[in-house]
């Protein structure tokens, strides 16, 4: 069952597979943006999420310090493509970040919200805590801020995107949609 891995390649990466740790156009599209006022944006591939929040644990976004950090991760990230394969960077990604609260890991998460392994989640489930990382505090079911309306509109623009990216059919979409998480 990759229902996890799809819907969180999905979501936060879907040139995982193609591209070498960094996405020179969203790179240079978030720069231009930034510099122009029109806000921090951001240009992460999984390869340099992994690179940011695990290894360098340095998020300090602006000014030149940010630039800095940003070269630091963009480098590391090239390094990590070399060094091991795309299924071993998603196995670190998934393994390592947070999904709101104490869950940090995949597996975690998948205990916690559905007393299940990782393995067995639905794609219902798995689009779920897929969506979590982006803004924990307003996706986690436990969080005093949750938005249950925010939540599922999240769920289910990650099972469109797998519907749309190929990993599921469109029937099994629809009847993921239906099911009340």
């Amino acid at each position: 069952n990759n229902n996890m891995k799809w819907a969180t390649v999905a979501i936060e990466d879907k040139d995982l597979y193609k591209h070498g740790g960094i996405d020179i156009k969203d790179i240079a599209r978030s720069i231009v943006n930034n510099a122009s006022g029109g806000g921090k944006q951001g240009a992460s591939t999984i390869t340099q999420q992994l690179a940011r929040n695990v290894i360098l644990e340095d998020n300090t976004r602006s000014g030149i310090a940010g630039y800095t950090r940003k070269l630091k991760e963009v480098i590391l990230s090239i390094e990590l493509e070399r060094t091991y394969s795309k299924d071993e960077i998603l196995n670190f990604y998934l393994n390592s970040i947070g999904y709101g609260g104490t869950a940090y890991g995949v597996e975690s998460a998948s205990q916690r919200y559905f007393g299940l392994s990782a393995k067995d989640l639905s794609i219902e489930q798995a689009a779920y805590i897929a969506s979590i990382p982006q803004y924990p505090s307003l996706y986690d079911s436990n969080s005093p801020s949750f938005d249950a309306k925010a939540t599922l509109a999240r769920q289910r623009t990650v099972i469109d995107y797998m519907k749309d990216q190929g990993y599921i059919k469109p029937e099994q979409a629809k009847v993921a949609k239906a099911v009340d998480i």
